[in-house]
Parts: C-alpha cells; sequence; structure tokens
C-alpha cells in the first residue's frame, strides 16, 4: 500500500511495516510468539489493523498464525538461506556481466563513496546503517545491468538479505571490516572488468552470511565473461 505526499499510512501498514521491521532487525526473533492485545498497545493502534498486518505477514512466510494463541516468527530455514545466496549470486553476477564500460566505470565510482560512507557508519558502531549500505551497494550491481525485471526480482529478496544480515548478529559485526575490505575487491574487480575475479569474489563474499549449502556444488557455476 503507498500514501500520496499529504496522507498518512493506515494503521493496518503502519503495523505491517514496524511489526515486519521488528522481525527483520531480530527485535521479534525466530520463535517468538506475538500476540495481538500486546502488539496492539504497544503500537498504539486497535486489534483490528494488528489482525490484518498478522495475515499480510503469514501470507509472506514471516509468520504462522495460531488462532487464540498468537502468531509464531518463523523467521528463514537454512535451505532458504542458502538459496537466498545462490539467487543473489546469479543476479548480481548476470547484471554486471550486462552493463556497459561506460556504466561500470559510472558505478564503481558511486560504490566507492558508499565504502566511503560504510567505513563511517562501521567507525560509529551503526550497525542499521551499516546494513542498508550494504543492502544498496549490492543492489547497484544488478542495476547496472539496466532490466527492469532483474531489479524487481532481486528487490524481492531485500527483506530476506536484510534478515539474514541482522540474524549475523556478532559475526557480522566482527566481520565488517572483511566485508569492507572484499566491497574494495569488488569494486576493483567491476572497474577492471574481470569477470571470473568478480565472480569468485563474490561467491565466497555471499558465503561467509550463509551456510555452506550456499557454495560449492549447490551454487550454480557460473562465470560471466564482462563486456569490454
Amino acid at each position: 500500500m503507498t500514501t500520496g505526499p499529504n496522507e498518512s499510512p493506515s494503521a493496518s501498514e503502519r503495523a505491517y511495516q514496524v511489526i515486519r521491521d521488528h522481525i527483520l532487525d531480530g527485535t521479534h526473533a525466530p520463535g517468538t510468539m506475538l500476540g495481538e492485545n500486546t502488539l496492539a498497545a504497544d503500537l498504539g493502534v486497535s486489534r483490528t489493523p494488528v489482525r490484518v498486518a498478522l495475515a499480510r505477514l503469514q501470507d509472506e512466510g514471516w509468520i504462522s498464525i495460531y488462532p487464540k494463541r498468537g502468531a509464531l516468527v518463523q523467521g528463514m530455514s537454512e535451505r532458504t538461506v542458502a538459496e537466498l545466496a545462490d539467487a543473489r549470486f546469479v543476479l548480481e553476477t548476470t547484471a554486471v556481466d550486462r552493463a556497459s564500460g561506460e556504466l561500470r566505470q559510472r558505478l564503481a565510482e558511486r560504490l566507492e563513496d558508499s565504502i566511503d560512507e560504510q567505513r563511517a557508519a562501521f567507525a560509529g558502531k551503526d550497525i542499521r546503517r551499516f546494513i542498508d549500505l550494504t543492502l544498496r551497494f549490492h543492489r547497484g550491481f544488478v542495476e547496472a545491468g539496466g532490466n527492469s525485471v532483474l531489479l524487481e526480482l532481486y528487490d524481492q529478496l531485500s527483506d530476506r538479505h536484510r534478515f539474514v544480515l541482522f540474524a549475523s548478529g556478532e559475526h557480522l559485526l566482527t566481520r565488517c571490516a572483511d566485508i569492507i575490505a572484499e566491497h574494495v575487491t569488488l569494486v576493483e574487480h567491476l572497474r577492471a572488468g574481470n569477470a571470473a575475479e568478480f565472480a569468485r569474489t563474490l561467491r565466497g563474499h555471499i558465503a561467509e552470511n550463509a551456510p555452506a549449502a550456499a557454495v560449492g556444488r549447490d551454487m550454480i557455476e557460473f562465470t560471466p565473461s564482462i563486456h569490454k
């Protein structure tokens, strides 16, 4: 649901956004049972918009509703995390492969600015901003391909990607410096048009926040040749 510039989101939309964000950032961890009354009180709304929001979240697979008991937060299975890694790898490498040399150079400049922002977020221990920047950084690879369908598919994975990053917890915090270094390497390979090294670095980079099943045999062997 979208709203105009002079409109406020409906109570159900606001409830959906808040509950979903709390699932994605780990406030409502997998295995948590959410109650309509508690959620309504916390959000300052009636139970009806909460019920609508929970039904929507169940349709998206984030929760399971148990009548008279509440809604159980599901999170993501290891298999889904592995499949997410596989899908991201294919979409990002495919889009970069299709980008023209000029677009790759412009993207590299923009991503270098993003890396500076990532360093600042890391230095300030702002993990939420670091995650937002990381999501936008990787989205840039798909934007460069100029294919609106690929970008739409990638955006559909955004919530899952965000969930995985938040769920990484302390592991993510200890890896921030390494993640930034890997981002630098990805940009270097992007600028140089080195397809094989870009794909190799991206595969390892994604695998650091995914189960081992996401790489090796279970990851599609895909080595593009970036256009010169």
